[in-house]
This record gives C-alpha cells, structure tokens and sequence, in this order.
C-alpha cells in the first residue's frame, strides 16, 4: 500500500483520462453519419456504404452494417423509408438483413439458453425466420460481398443450423473473401463449445485461418478470441482443457499483431481490447499497461461485457493494473518509462472532456467544502448563491486524485457536497458528446449525455434522471426536462436549455472550446490543493483562496466567540497567579487563538468593506 499511495499517481499517468473513454465509438465519418441518421437524415450513411461497396471494403463495410442496424433498431422509420423508396438498394436490404437478425438477438438477450423464457425463444426464431428472404435479397443483389454471408453465419448460430448448412454458408463466405475478420469470428463462435463445436476444433480454425493469413491481417487474432473464449467463457475448461502453451501463443500472436498497427487505429480496438485482458489474467502488468496506452480511449463491448458492464470494467481493470505496477515499484525508486511522467499537463485537444461544476452555494461555502478534495479547483461566483466550479490541472496529481476512478472534477464533487444540503450539477463537452452528472451529499444521484451517434434516450431513463434533477433544484414540473434528455440533435443547444429550465446561472462563453475559461472571471479564486493537516488548519481560517475572498461571518460567529474571551480572558490571568503556571496554558493559548480569528476577520470585513 505505501508503494501504491506514492506512485500509483505517476504510473501511466500518460493514460487518456477515464471520462475520455468510449464504448464502441464509431470512426469520424460513420459518427458523422449516425448522428445525421437520428436526425432523419439517411444521406451520409447511405454515402459511406455505397463507396465501402465500389471500393471493396468489406471488413469497414461490416462494421458500418452493424453500427447501421443498432441505430435502425433505436431510431426507426429511416431505413423504412430508405427501402420505401429504393427496395433493391444492396446497401438498404444489407442494413435490413443484420436488423433483422439484430432484432433477434435483442428479443433473446445474451443469457444462456437455460434462463431464456420459452416465449423468449418463441418471438427469436420467429424473428430468424424473418430474416432469411432479406439476407437471401442482399446476397443477391451484390453477389460479390462477404458481408450477406457473415449475416448468414450467425443466423446458423442462432438457428440451431446443422453442421452442412454452415459449411455451405463458410464455403460462401471464403468464396468472395478468403481473409474477412468478420466471417472468420463469426465462424469461430459457431465452432466453440457453447455453441456446437469444442475447443479443440475452435482453436484449430483459429490457428489454422492465422496461420495462412498475411502479415499485420487481423486474422492473426483469432486465436486470441479463442483463447477469450476458453479461459473467459466457457463454464468449466477442466471438462476439455486446451495446451497452456496454445493460450500462451495467442497472447504471443497478438501482441506481434499489434506491433502493426498505430496506437489508438480503430481497426485494431477490438483485437487490442481482448489481448489486454488476456494479459491481465496472465498478470503481465507492463505489456497490459503498454497495450492499454495503444488502446487509447477505444473500449469495446466484448470482452468486457462477460465481466460485467463493458466500460466500467474497462476503466476499473486498467486502474488495477496501475495500481499493481505502481505496487511492485520500489518505494524510493521512480516508476518505468521516464519519458512518459507527468509533466505539466497539455492543453486539451479537439474532443478532449472538459469539464465544468455548478454549485447551488457561495463561493466561500464551496471553498470551505473543497478544502481537502485532492485537486485544485478554481470557483467564480455566477449570481447570488451559486458559483462556477473548475478544475485546475496539478504538475503532479495528488494521490486522492489519481486514485480516483471518477472524473476528477467529479470526484471532487463527491467530496465537497458530502455533508451540505446543496447539490452540484458537473457538465461535461467531449467532441460531440454533452453530458451532466447530479452530485448531492457526496453521491451521484443522475447522469446523463446527449450522443449524436447513439440511440435516443427512453423516455423511463429520462423521466428519472427529469425528477432527479427537478426535486435537487426544486422545479416543480419535470415533463420540460424530459424532452429536453430525450433526443440527440443539438446537444449544446439541449445542455444549455437544461440548466436554464432548472434556473441555473447560464454556462459561461466559451466553456468546451477553451481550458479554464474560468480565469478571467470576475471574483474568481484559485483554491489549491491542501494536504489533510493544512486543510484542518485552513478550515479555521477566515480567508480562503487567492486572492482571498471573507467568508462571512454571521452574528452568532461573532458573538460565540466574544463571550468565549469574556471567559477565557479572566481565567487566563487568574489561572497565571495561582503557583501551576501550566493550567495558565491552555486558556491563554485558547483565548490568543479566538483574539487573532476576530481580529483577522475584523481587518477583512473593513477592507472589504472598503
């Protein structure tokens, strides 16, 4: 524990911030594209298919299909309209086809077969059944793409399909593209043991399929999606164990195939996601902090979703694995990678978070709360009884801080409204996405963002997060908050108009475009980071930041205290008469300590005054 509190706040500092990372994010094109599909607009997806089909790029051609039918899932009526209109549109009937299958997987859940409900299983073949004229139709339609036939394949999955009708699919897929990454995983899930095939014949179409594959293919990764599979998955691996020295040559295999691929390329993401877990479970700390940093911001669902919710389980291993180098790290020694320690922090980037509080409370109350947070904050008051909140980037992040698995400002939240009746609303900007975190009594009650390229909102998820928000800031009529959460169009436009329906002071000019757009503020003070000893110790202070700002001190302040010397004065000096002149001690000391607060806060009313 020493070791980890004293380096786990340099070891991979160099890490993209939690709140930076992204589940599944689409690339800049499709983003672009996804956001104009929720707003009813086809014209760009339709775009980027058309050209991955005249291009003959089918692996980006298979991911922009499946990002496609999640949108056409959430937000209907587009591809309908799409297909209304051109019916034999190889790109339209495609996205329908995965829909289709995608529908039915949503119906069944990822559960195993034992705890899916009879009707669950019902409306899931119905769905398949459905499924099969639209995929025949884009096989057709463009003979020569391997994507109809990945669609097939894991419709053979959920189908119970026999082992001749998958081959037929397999013999179909190679046919157009002996290397597709996507019909090759989605083959090897037919193989494995879960479903109907066995670890042994799984790892060898792995094995076999990288062992013909060209150098830097991503083929080079099926076994280590076997590997995922076998250690991760499968319900007892005893029952058919696999050759340690096979695990050992997937993880081998995929950490060469990284080598080709550029730190934070999407095309390697979900190859990346899977080694870095393999590498934890084999507890290889540094190569799981190495791939981790290739990774960049870059989460992806699998494998993360067989260990629980994708991303947290993502933020909360890769702090783990700080935490276990920063433990095995001398303690008077300094961490690996001197290039790499935290020096002055950069200014954020296009798309970088940024991230701002609002308090319902004083500068000086806040101030007060903030005292031992952590972090540096900045606070500027915006009307009477509320107050602007930034971060202030430390050289070196406290310890608290970097433990943290929160967003620092956050965190920092957490820890000055624990114990107030007031609460703080966190807005964050990143890119395209706006977001708001509630914090009361150090807890986070809501949480929302607004995604262009995600699904709209539900309206049960946005009428909770409307009434949290209403009864923290008391707004008697939550039905406006929630048409304000549901919907993705104009996010800025839905995060400003948020936080006036709640008669919040509006957010400051230039707040996501710009660092600490709190510096110039009028009144704004810097309240630096304080050990727990200087923070007790400034606790009874009567100035707070710099430049320093009075806390106001109310009548009853003033007059505990004078009574409090009425007292103390004249025991004191009693107390220096009698012959132990050391029960004189505490009383003086006690009374000097209450003479210096009045007349250090007497000399800061006047000059404020004046």
């Amino acid at each position: 524990m020493p070791r980890m509190l004293r380096h786990g706040s340099t070891v991979g500092a160099d890490l993209p911030p939690d709140e930076a990372v992204t589940l599944d994010a689409p690339d800049g094109p499709m983003g672009d594209a996804l956001a104009a599909v929720h707003a009813g607009d086809r014209g760009p997806a339709a775009a980027l298919l058309a050209g991955t089909r005249e291009r003959a790029e089918w692996e980006r051609r298979s991911t922009y299909v499946t990002q496609l039918a999640t949108a056409a899932l959430h937000s209907p009526g587009w591809l309908e309209d799409w297909l209304a209109e051109s019916p034999e549109d190889p790109d339209a009937v495609l996205v329908k086809a995965e829909l289709c299958v995608h529908q039915a997987w949503e119906v069944r859940s990822a559960a195993r077969a034992q705890d899916v409900a009879a009707e669950q299983f019902q409306a899931f073949f119905a769905l398949l059944g459905d499924a099969v004229p639209v995929a025949s139709a884009a096989a057709r339609l463009n003979p020569t793409d391997p994507v109809p036939w990945q669609i097939a394949l894991t419709h053979a999955r959920g189908s119970q399909a026999s082992r001749e009708v998958f081959d037929a699919y397999w013999a179909e897929a190679v046919a157009r593209a002996p290397h597709h990454y996507g019909c090759h995983a989605a083959a090897l899930q037919y193989l494995s043991e879960k479903w109907y095939g066995s670890h042994g014949e799984m790892f060898a179409f792995a094995e076999r399929a990288a062992g013909s594959a060209l150098p830097g293919s991503k083929l080079h990764a099926l076994p280590l999606l076997a590997a995922v599979e076998y250690v991760v998955v499968s319900d007892d691996p005893r029952q058919s164990p696999v050759e340690r020295a096979r695990i050992d040559a997937a993880v081998e295999r995929g950490l060469e195939l990284s080598t080709w691929y550029e730190p934070g390329d999407p095309d390697a993401a979900d190859f990346r996601n899977h080694l870095v877990l393999m590498l934890i479970l084999h507890e290889r700390w540094e190569e799981a902090l190495e791939v981790f940093r290739a990774i960049g911001v870059g989460a992806r669902t699998y494998p993360w979703a067989y260990l629980g919710e994708p991303r947290t389980e993502f933020v909360e291993l890769r702090s783990g694995v700080r935490m276990q180098l920063a433990s095995r790290t001398p303690l008077f020694s300094r961490p690996g990678r001197p290039d790499t320690a935290p020096a002055a922090p950069a200014p954020a980037g296009p798309g970088q978070p940024r991230t701002l509080a609002i308090a319902a409370a004083p500068p000086h109350a806040v101030a007060e709360a903030a005292l031992m947070c952590g972090v540096s904050l900045r606070i500027a008051p915006a009307r009477p009884g509320t107050s602007y909140v930034e971060l202030v980037p430390d050289p070196v992040p406290g310890r608290r801080a970097a433990l943290s698995r929160e967003d620092r400002l956050t965190a920092a939240a957490g820890s000055f409204t624990t114990g107030e009746k007031w609460p703080a609303l966190v807005l964050r900007r990143s890119g395209s996405r706006y977001g708001l975190t509630l914090v009361q009594k150090g807890t986070e009650t809501a949480a929302h963002q607004w995604d262009p390229a995600a699904p709209v909102t539900d309206h049960a998820a946005a009428s909770a997060t409307a009434r949290a928000l209403a009864a923290a800031f008391a707004v008697r009529d939550a039905r406006p908050l929630v048409a304000l959460l549901r919907g993705a169009d104009s996010p800025a436009g839905r995060q400003a108009d948020l936080v006036a329906a709640l008669g919040l002071p509006a957010i400051p000019p230039g707040f996501g475009d710009h660092d600490e757009i709190l510096r110039t503020a009028p009144g704004a003070q810097l309240l630096a980071r304080r050990g727990v000893l200087r923070g007790i110790r400034d606790s009874l202070s009567t100035d707070l930041g710099t430049p320093a700002i009075p806390v106001p001190r109310g009548r009853r302040w003033w007059g505990l205290r004078v009574a409090a010397l009425t007292v103390l004065v004249p025991a004191s000096a009693y107390a220096w008469t009698t012959p132990d002149c050391y029960r004189a001690t505490i009383p003086t000391l006690a009374s000097l300590f209450l003479a210096s607060q009045l007349r250090t806060a007497w000399r800061t009313r006047g000059r404020h005054r004046g």
